[in-house]
């Protein structure tokens, strides 16, 4: 057990060290997009940071900030939000998900100016009711292709349910796909084990009944 949560928290490590890496490397005339999705029996979380250059900053602003008052609303960071999960396709062994916007933060616009502002999306999308064995979801983020640099990276999962078995991805990162194992829920596992624990109960059962008889006859 404390192997398995080491090697957990190395990959966790890991995956923060890279992707911050991303963030900090990403050059002037770049929009970096970083994804990290966290797979759960029945929904899928993602996690992007969006992080523009200088060289385009002022472009991404005009997307964001649409009546141009020099400051970012609520409202704005929300629309400007769902413009980007509209351009994010997920789907579970071929069957589209839903994304779903949970909340959103946008930076200053000063910041955005100085390549240091990233606005984070948070989103779910819930699964379908799911069989034990290994499934494949699959990611890809089209948003602003023609400035946009992506990393995906899925995360260790927290339940212990979910077991990430591979990650593959495109070569610009904008297309991942994970492959995981599910492990049956604990009402199924309960279900499966009824015949046999009806059984045992039964000759149980039939062990008094034996007893009482043998005990009566004498």
């Amino acid at each position: 057990m404390r192997g398995g949560r080491r090697t957990a928290l190395a990959l966790a490590v890991m995956t923060a060290v890279i992707t911050g890496t991303g963030v900090s490397a990403h050059r002037r005339d770049e929009y970096l997009q970083a994804a990290r999705l966290a797979i759960d029996p029945d929904r899928v979380q993602i996690e992007l940071d969006l992080t523009p250059g200088i060289a385009v900053a002022e472009d991404v602003l005009t997307e964001i900030d649409r009546d141009s008052d020099g400051s970012i609303s609520a409202a704005e960071a929300r629309a400007y939000s769902e413009r980007v999960l509209n351009a994010i396709a997920l789907d579970v062994d071929g069957m589209p998900l839903r994304v779903e916007l949970v909340d959103s933060a946008c930076p200053t616009i000063d910041a955005v100016r100085r390549g240091e502002g990233t606005a984070r999306i948070h989103a779910v999308a819930l699964m379908p009711g799911l069989a034990g064995g290994i499934h494949h979801l699959r990611y890809r983020n089209a948003y602003r292709s023609d400035i946009g640099v992506y990393l995906a990276n899925a995360l260790v999962p927290a339940s212990d349910r979910v077991t990430v078995a591979a990650q593959r991805r495109d070569v610009d990162q904008r297309d991942l796909v994970v492959d995981y194992r599910l492990l049956g829920d604990h009402a199924t596992r309960v279900r499966r084990g009824l015949p046999a624990g009806v059984a045992g109960a039964f000759v149980l059962l039939v062990n008094v009944w034996w007893r009482r008889r043998a005990t009566e006859d004498l």
